[in-house]
Parts: C-alpha cells; sequence; structure tokens
C-alpha cells in the first residue's frame, strides 16, 4: 500500500468513526467498504487473540491444522516435544505455502516448491544448491503467538500479543469441570455467509431474534443472559433453582466480568431439558470429563473478535468465524465429546448436531438478509435496545474502541469511549 492510498483509508475511517452515534448501529461504511475492511484487519484480526482450534485436535506430534486470517496462511502444530506451535505458512525461500491441506501429520515441513526442509520447531535443516555462505540459522519459520486455555487454542498474529493471563484465569474454573483436553471432534460443519464478519457476531450477540427465528434452539436455550433478569418468569425461578444445585456441586456460574473483551456464564436449560437437541435429552450418553449430574444446564462464553462456545455436560459446542472478504465470512463449527464416546452407542452425529446446523442455517440467512439491507440508499444506523442488546452495544463499543486506537493509540480510545 503506498503513502497515498494509507493516508486515504486512514482519512476514510476516521470519518466513519467520528459519524458514530452511541447506541445506535455503525454508518453503512463498516458494513460494505473495502477500506475499512482493511482497518478491521489490520486493527483487530492482526492484533487480537484469535480462537483456532481444539487442542484434541493436535493430540499427537507432527499434527496440525491450517488457517487463513485474510491473506495470511497459519500452521498450528504439535511439535516433537508435545509443545504447541504456530507459524505462518510460508516458506522463507521465495514464500510458497508449505502446507495446502487443512489438517493432517507431518514428520518434518518440506516446501513443496523447492523442498526446503524444516523441523517442527521451525528450523531450518536443509536448502538445495545454497551458496557456501549461506546460513540456515538465519531462515526459520516465522512464529506466531500461541496460547491454550483448558484445550482449546488460540494463536495472535502481532509483534506483541495483547495480554491472555487475565482471561484464561477468569474463566478457567468455569470450563475446566467439562476438560475440553479429554474430548473428540464428533463432528465438523463450515458454511460461508455472505455478510459482514460484524453482522455475524452482532447477530449471535443478542437473542432479541431467537422467540421468531430459533423455534428448535428454544426447546432448550433460555433467553434470558442475566441471573438477575425476572422478565422471563419461570425461567427466572429455574435460574435461582439451579444456581442452588451448582452451588452444591462446587461449579461456578456467576457473570464474570470479562470488561467488552470476553463474557463467560452459566445458564440452565428449560425445564425438563437437560441437553441442546431437539427432544431436550442427551445428546451423547457418556458425560464429560468425571461430571455426573447431566442437568448442568451450559457455561456460554464469548471472546472478541471471533468465538464463542457452549460447554454442556455431554458435549461442548464450538464456533469460529473469520471474515473472507467485506461481505463474505466463514463459521466454523465442532462439536466435541468425550474421548472415550463411542459413535452409534453413546451419540449419533447426525442427532447430536442437528439443532446448531439448523440455527447456524437460520442465521446465516438473517445475517445475509441484514447484510442486503444495509446496502439500501436510504439505510441509516438503528437504534439498540438496551435491555435485549446489551451485549451488542459492548461489541460495537469495543469494535470502535479497537479502530480509533488502530489511528490515535490508546489515549484517543479512551476518550471516545467515554
Amino acid at each position: 500500500m503506498s503513502n497515498r492510498q494509507a493516508a486515504g483509508h486512514e482519512h476514510k475511517t476516521r470519518d466513519a468513526l467520528a459519524r458514530c452515534a452511541d447506541g445506535y448501529s455503525l454508518p453503512q461504511e463498516f458494513y460494505s467498504d473495502p477500506d475499512i475492511y482493511r482497518a478491521d484487519i489490520e486493527a483487530v484480526f492482526f492484533k487480537e487473540w484469535l480462537f483456532v482450534a481444539p487442542e484434541c485436535e493436535l493430540p499427537d506430534p507432527g499434527d496440525f491444522v491450517t488457517v487463513q486470517i485474510d491473506t495470511t496462511p497459519i500452521i498450528v502444530l504439535r511439535d516433537q516435544e508435545g509443545e504447541l506451535r504456530a507459524f505462518q505458512n510460508s516458506c522463507r525461500h521465495r514464500g510458497s505455502r508449505l502446507c495446502s491441506e487443512h489438517r493432517g501429520n507431518k514428520a518434518r515441513l518440506v516446501c513443496p516448491y523447492h523442498q526446503w526442509t524444516y523441523d517442527l520447531d521451525g528450523k531450518l535443516l536443509a536448502a538445495r544448491y545454497m551458496s557456501e555462505d549461506f546460513d540456515p540459522s538465519k531462515f526459520p519459520l516465522k512464529s506466531v503467538h500461541v496460547q491454550t486455555l483448558e484445550g482449546l487454542v488460540y494463536i495472535c498474529l502481532a509483534d506483541e500479543a495483547p495480554d491472555f493471563d487475565s482471561f484464561r484465569k477468569a474463566v478457567s474454573p468455569y470450563i475446566a469441570p467439562h476438560e475440553p483436553r479429554r474430548t473428540k471432534i464428533a463432528y465438523e460443519s463450515v458454511i460461508v455467509e455472505e455478510a459482514n464478519w460484524k453482522l455475524v457476531i452482532e447477530n449471535n450477540r443478542e437473542c432479541y431474534h431467537c422467540g421468531g427465528a430459533h423455534p428448535e434452539l428454544l426447546v432448550s436455550l433460555v433467553e434470558m443472559a442475566l441471573p438477575d433478569d425476572a422478565r422471563f418468569g419461570e425461567e427466572f425461578e429455574i435460574m435461582q433453582q439451579k444456581a442452588r444445585d451448582w452451588d452444591a456441586l462446587g461449579l461456578p456460574h456467576a457473570p464474570v466480568d470479562g470488561g467488552l473483551e470476553f463474557r463467560c456464564i452459566r445458564l440452565p436449560f428449560r425445564k425438563g431439558a437437560i441437553s441442546m437437541t431437539m427432544d431436550g435429552k442427551l445428546a451423547c450418553r457418556k458425560l464429560l470429563g468425571e461430571l455426573t449430574d447431566p442437568d448442568l444446564g451450559s457455561v456460554r462464553m464469548f471472546h472478541v473478535p471471533n468465538n464463542w462456545k457452549h460447554f454442556l455436560s455431554d458435549h461442548i459446542i464450538v464456533f469460529r468465524v473469520l471474515p473472507l472478504g467485506p461481505d463474505r465470512t466463514e463459521v466454523r463449527t465442532l462439536w466435541l465429546v468425550h474421548e472415550d464416546a463411542v459413535e452409534g452407542w453413546d451419540y449419533e452425529p447426525e442427532r447430536l448436531s442437528e439443532v446448531w446446523r439448523v440455527t447456524n442455517d437460520q442465521d446465516r440467512l438473517l445475517a445475509e438478509e441484514n447484510h442486503k439491507g444495509i446496502k439500501a440508499a436510504g439505510y441509516e444506523p438503528g437504534r439498540y435496545s438496551e435491555v435485549a442488546e446489551f451485549m451488542v452495544l459492548n461489541f460495537i463499543k469495543w469494535y470502535r474502541q479497537q479502530l480509533s486506537k488502530q489511528f490515535d493509540g490508546p489515549q484517543h480510545c479512551l476518550m471516545a469511549a467515554e
């Protein structure tokens, strides 16, 4: 990008930020403009911790998964010592991608172009026909920050990664009883939504639309998002009773104070439901970890900018969102069960995944119609509901701060948020 292009890019983003109004949806260009999409990538997806995969997808040395963050290909792997590592999936010779497969196992990383060969720790082992003064130690793979949270793998592409420990410390007690490390993938879904990534996240951050859009999900899901929300009558009573039950089991459930960055809470299911299935019954007969009580509701966890998760007694559902362009977004969903659960006996993949496969498709249509409507010439930002869309308000506030910080640093960001 030339200096002139960069200046124009910054000016357009600053102008759009100046027209944002608290409590309202974003101006049109935030959902469609290519320059603001570039600002999103640079300020958010190249700077923040991104969920990539569950650790159970990488159980053995040499196991790897690949992911594309905008134009940057990444490989996450387990090295020969059992440690997780992440690298840019790009050869240090002439830049070719090393791995094109989505997942697999390799003893070494060999570039398919000119066969430069790397160890699993990123060290260059072999480069044919190079001159005598060539020093392989100066050409290791470029590393990427990687962290795990109870078996959930996150990466960060920034030179200096933001804090991760506070997030891990806050939510680990909620997640640990479900033992994500001791799971396996029972079902996988990847869909592409013809909508801006922020619309996908906004849709997830509220259940304002659930009553009209998600009958299958509402067999089990309690719409209330806070334990002291008495608007829902019977659901509020269920929450009070389950809170006492969880206290007796030593399971934390109160909302975690994650500021604008993350959210974690345990909420009950509707009366008579114990899992996210069409009939509310268990999806997997073998419970997670050492759990013995099937009626634990679910831990709902969200972390900006690209993931949310549900931790149930019998399975875990993880969602990963990645932008593919201003108007296209990939949503990957995995259903995890106990590592010893037996398909066909303990669970049926189709039944296990049915509710959220249907829900994901419903959400896809909602986001796509939202995106089409925003492109209308007469679109104006609309008012959010402070009661029903408070999590959307938090996300939008965080997002505006990230873009402000990109151009003006944290001081301007803090002033803009006041």
